[in-house]
């Protein structure tokens, strides 16, 4: 299907917004910007950018999470360690193929924000309220695939 107006696509993305994306895609492609879909296609990227920074965040927060558990959950640390350990290793992987300088500095702007979102996480579900108010770890230290906490 080719869509040779701005119209048309504009009523294609409120039908499919998968084919305005292949759509999309060619006339960038062809260079023929004139009939690009300017108003939706500047809310996808920024869509996408959000997306993109949420998963990065998410997956501090994650990194977080466990090593509070691990480092602070003495009671299951037995039982736990080695699954807390194990998902720290893959979000740390997962988010070290995503990372950028950009998204480094957004995680090290909002590193407080992150933790205490993950402290509140953990606070509920252990029942301990012995993790710290601040953040004990640096970004580079939650970022080592190599670095955990003494226990």
């Amino acid at each position: 299907m080719i869509v040779d107006t701005q119209e048309k696509l504009k009523e294609l993305y409120e039908i499919d917004d998968y084919l305005w994306l292949e759509e999309t895609v060619k006339l960038l492609k062809e260079k023929q910007f004139h009939q690009l879909d300017l108003p939706n296609l500047i809310e996808e990227l920024e869509d996408l950018g959000s997306e993109k920074r949420h998963k990065i965040e998410s997956l501090l927060e994650q990194i977080i999470r466990h090593l509070l558990l691990l480092q602070y959950s003495h009671e299951e640390r037995e039982q736990n360690y080695r699954h807390w350990e194990s998902e720290v290793i893959s979000f740390r992987t997962q988010i070290n193929r995503r990372m950028t300088t950009n998204f480094a500095h957004y995680l090290e702007t909002n590193l407080n924000s992150i933790y205490q979102d993950s402290r509140k996480y953990v606070l509920k579900k252990s029942g301990l309220n012995t993790f710290p108010l601040e953040c004990p770890y640096t970004l580079d230290q939650l970022l080592d695939e190599d670095w955990f906490p003494e226990i």
